[in-house]
């Protein structure tokens, strides 16, 4: 129960919550769990196959993901994290909503009674792959155990009898094992819908030899390189017919099945100014003194000083430690205070005091019996007096433990459990301190505020340097005058261009720099800066082509100033010739330099011939087909000399120019040879290639589905 944790314990000391991987899932019911569909498009927060999801059932998708976290020790996500949860269920909804109309087409289901043996017979593999059920599954026998999923449920409830807020906790892990359940009922019925798919997959002796000298063959060049660099862009004449023969070459690649909008956008971030930095530093050198004063605690010096990094009082190791703050402390010696230096990669400024280096182990495994919250304060002292006596005198400490209710059960506390904490009270540092000095198989009664707990280290592994540091990290913050001054600027700009063309003439005047993107209304966002989703849903809802927004300020880290412009609407379908103009060009330009160098190529009959054309000569080795040969002299791979040099024999010149990506290209073979030790297995690369294939096929399928579905994601309107 790794990913759960062990039953807690209660008290006012911190609950050491095990190391638990993050597994990302979004489990979509089946059958009647989505009924009703609101009507109204304003509470739509998107459609597949002609389906609506409203907001509501989307936002109980995203409750139920959010609880399984927080039974797993997350809560309080950032934007970021957020964000990424709310992708991540829509694109497993979109995707479940599919497989479960193309099962029912198919007529594939996974009925009560075949969930009900999977889970009471515990070998399937897909057992293992789903969160919280996977936490059952035995490391040992690699089954999953039910009668597990039912012991720890009844320990809750037990536990509920004695703390009221294990209630809570038992009702959550029974609402979060129903989520488990339905995603295993969906991950299945996935399962059967991907075998039918690769049971149309097949291969043969003849593609699996092919495909194994393709990766084991290796070839060796002289390569001659004329890159496309050398010829002046201003010298390639690039006409409207160009332009418009590429598009229509390439136009099956400029389709899309979303709606999208050109934008320009002027980002300004609002940085300190010397006075801002100067007032802080006059703080910063204030703490360095109070740092080498014996009459001020740390604590009370970092906690004075505003430090964002709080001061715990415990040694930590230096992977807890912020690299800048490492790296200072790699060179100072115990009780030394440094001077104030900044730290440009997060903008503060910073004062260290290396208080403490010690060795100490970092995994601790102990057990534990606590009396705290039981009864009164004396009652709890006499009870761990007497649990001492029995324990000093032999008895068994589970039988003890089992006597008020517990597992007793050896639990490993490691470094990263505790370092990592932002405030500490006395009782916790009280209880971590002990379990870091305790010896080894001592016992310890360890008087808490409201109660007692009894404590045995029973092992003591892996030494590491640890640091008590106390660390005063400032943020190099803009004033608030700053701040007045950049809007006044950055409004003054906006007032006065109400136009795409205004903005673009006068951003250099003010010192700004207006950027050109395309976005979808999936993004949250305005180039990644937090606080510009308004601007987002009021380009897909609001602007007209050519608006300028108003301006959004306090965006970012409260730092940005941002005004956007509706450049254009592209919708769904090919997107127009003037939207991909500049991808037209640089091809255009790259067919015309190839059409130019290749001449000075094509009367070579050798790699000396080439080089006396202007070419750059290099040796290339380790050349398969399947990797893409990495050519110094224009800085890339070129796939399509990894072809090139397969179809050509040993010891024989290109038959042709290659065009690349970056230049044009003749070569030479030296040398070709097998790999060393290296045998084509025919079984072994037939199961290789199958499941290559199968994993394209399977890619290309689901992507054609979800193409034909005519999804909308009118997320943004909510988020």
């Amino acid at each position: 129960m790794a990913a759960i944790g062990k039953i807690r314990s209660w008290g006012t000391f911190l609950v050491i919550i095990l190391g638990v991987v993050l597994f990302f899932f979004i489990a979509e019911p089946f059958g009647d769990f989505i009924r009703s569909r609101s009507a109204a498009s304003g509470q739509v927060a998107g459609k597949v196959l002609g389906e609506k999801l409203n907001i509501q059932e989307y936002q109980t998708l995203v409750d139920e993901y959010q609880e399984l976290l927080k039974m797993q020790g997350r809560d309080n996500l950032g934007e970021d994290e957020m964000n990424s949860l709310r992708d991540y269920i829509w694109q497993n909804y979109v995707q479940n909503q599919i497989v479960a109309a193309e099962a029912e087409k198919l007529g594939l289901t996974v009925t009560d009674e075949e969930l009900a043996a999977i889970l009471q017979d515990g070998s399937h593999p897909m057992l293992a792959q789903v969160p919280l059920i996977s936490e059952f599954v035995n490391q040992q026998t690699r089954k999953f155990d039910l009668n597990q999923v039912t012991s720890y449920r009844e320990a809750l409830r037990q536990n509920a009898n004695v703390d009221p807020r294990y209630t809570e906790q038992a009702t959550l892990f029974d609402r979060t094992w129903q989520v488990a359940e339905r995603m295993l009922r969906q991950q299945l019925l996935m399962n059967k819908y991907q075998t039918l798919l690769a049971g149309c997959v097949t291969t043969n002796s003849v593609s699996a030899k092919a495909a194994f000298e393709a990766q084991n063959t290796e070839t060796q060049i002289l390569l001659a390189s004329l890159p496309y660099s050398q010829v002046n862009d201003n010298d390639v004449e690039v006409s409207d017919a160009d332009l418009k023969a590429k598009y229509d070459e390439k136009k099956n690649g400029f389709k899309t099945y979303a709606e999208t909008r050109d934008i320009k956008y002027v980002a300004y971030q609002v940085v300190a100014s010397q006075a801002d930095r100067d007032e802080l530093m006059k703080q910063m050198v204030a703490a360095e003194k109070d740092l080498r004063s014996d009459s001020i605690s740390a604590a009370e010096v970092v906690r004075a000083a505003q430090s964002e990094r709080a001061y715990i009082g415990l040694p930590v190791t230096r992977a807890a430690l912020p690299r800048d703050i490492a790296t200072a402390v790699d060179s100072m010696q115990v009780g030394q205070v440094s001077k104030p230096f900044e730290t440009r990669s997060d903008n503060t400024f910073n004062v260290v005091k290396l208080i403490s280096k010690s060795q100490q182990p970092d995994s601790i495994e102990f057990r534990m019996i606590t009396l705290v919250g039981r009864t009164t304060l004396d009652a709890s002292a006499k009870s761990a007096d007497s649990i001492m006596n029995a324990l000093k005198q032999g008895a068994p400490f589970d039988t003890i433990a089992k006597n008020y209710g517990q597992a007793g059960a050896k639990v490993w506390l490691t470094s990263a459990q505790y370092q990592a904490m932002q405030n500490i009270d006395a009782d916790n540092k009280l209880y971590f301190t002990t379990l870091l000095s305790l010896p080894t198989n001592e016992l310890k009664n360890l008087k808490l505020s409201q109660g007692n707990v009894v404590l045995q280290v029973t092992d003591r592994r892996h030494n590491v340097d640890k640091y008590d540091v106390a660390i005063v990290k400032r943020t190099i913050n803009f004033s608030n005058e700053t701040y007045s001054d950049a809007f006044n600027k950055f409004s003054q700009y906006v007032s006065e261009n109400q136009t795409i063309e205004g903005l673009q003439e006068h951003a250099g005047e003010y010192g700004f720099n207006i950027v050109d993107r395309t976005i979808a209304n999936n993004v949250h966002n305005i180039a990644n800066i937090h606080g510009t989703h308004d601007a987002v849903k009021w380009l897909f809802n609001e602007a007209k082509k050519g608006n300028v927004s108003q301006v959004y300020d306090r965006c970012g880290n409260n730092d940005y100033l941002v005004v956007v412009a509706l450049d254009k609407v592209n919708p769904e379908g090919y997107l127009s010739q003037d939207a991909v103009a500049d991808e037209l060009r640089q091809e255009v330009l790259r067919d015309k330099k190839f059409a130019q160098l290749s001449e000075k190529l094509a009367s070579a009959k050798s790699v000396a011939d080439a080089q006396k054309a202007g070419a750059k000569v290099d040796t290339v080795s380790f050349i398969t087909f399947r990797a893409p040969v990495y050519v110094q002299a224009v800085g890339m791979p070129e796939p399509a000399l990894s072809g090139a040099v397969a179809g050509t024999e040993k010891g024989a010149f290109s038959k042709h120019v290659v065009k690349g990506q970056g230049g044009a290209y003749v070569f030479q073979v030296l040398d070709r040879k097998q790999r060393e030790g290296v045998q084509f297995d025919e079984k072994k690369e037939s199961q290789q290639l199958r499941q290559q294939t199968v994993q394209q096929t399977l890619g290309l399928a689901f992507q054609e589905l979800q193409n034909r579905a005519k999804v909308e994601d009118n997320r943004y309107l909510f988020f």
